[in-house]
């Protein structure tokens, strides 16, 4: 499928999720916040849900734990417009509270969508909420950074779970290993990134 296509189909997909009222979070929220970025990247960052400035601005990783998200990017010289964002929830849950199961399984079936029409080679969960869809009953306190070849709907993907942004700032020890394993990316970027964008970044 190529890009266009990919727009398309993400297009329609977010007009289905504006009209679902069923979406269990959608009353206490000013926005659904979808996912930005390249929908033919060949890696995708999933977060948790959106918080305060996302619902306010409709977009993922705006605030200060999107800064971090934006800084890590840069310092393995990814621009963020080439990459797809989005979490596992799509509208914001009440205080900022953890998302439940069953808020969890009625956006499931969104996110299942817009991973199958991006189709990435490597998904970044960022946190335990989405480490939990694709690695279910691990600890991200053992398995962060740790690269996982999985299948996800019968095909191969590359899984990199790694912490939050938002408790990468709350600790210290937590935005070093954060900003280390980011480096995992590089590790795998010829899955991620053609030659040309290799030779881009090794000149930088």
């Amino acid at each position: 499928m190529n890009k266009e296509k990919k727009e398309e189909q993400l297009s329609k997909l977010k007009e289905k999720m504006l009209k679902d009222n069923s979406l269990p979070l959608k009353k206490g929220a000013k926005n659904l916040v979808f996912g930005e970025g390249d929908a033919d990247s060949r890696v995708m960052f999933i977060g948790e849900g959106p918080g305060y400035w996302e619902d306010q601005k409709a977009r993922p990783f705006v605030g200060n734990a999107g800064a971090l998200l934006n800084f890590a990017l840069h310092s393995i010289k990814v621009p963020r417009e080439r990459v797809f964002i989005t979490n596992v929830v799509h509208h914001r849950p009440p205080n900022n509270r953890d998302p439940l199961p069953e808020e969890l399984e009625a956006y499931g079936k969104y996110l299942d969508k817009m991973i199958e029409i991006i189709n990435p080679s490597v998904i970044a969960t960022l946190g335990r909420f989405s480490m939990g869809k694709f690695l279910p009953g691990a600890m991200i306190s053992k398995i962060h950074g740790k690269v996982h070849e999985s299948s996800w709907k019968g095909r191969g993907v590359t899984i990199i779970p790694m912490y939050h942004p938002a408790a990468a700032l709350r600790n210290l020890q937590i935005k070093q290993q954060f900003m280390e394993d980011f480096k995992k990316i590089l590790e795998v970027r010829e899955k991620v990134f053609d030659k040309k964008e290799i030779e881009q970044m090794e000149l930088v």
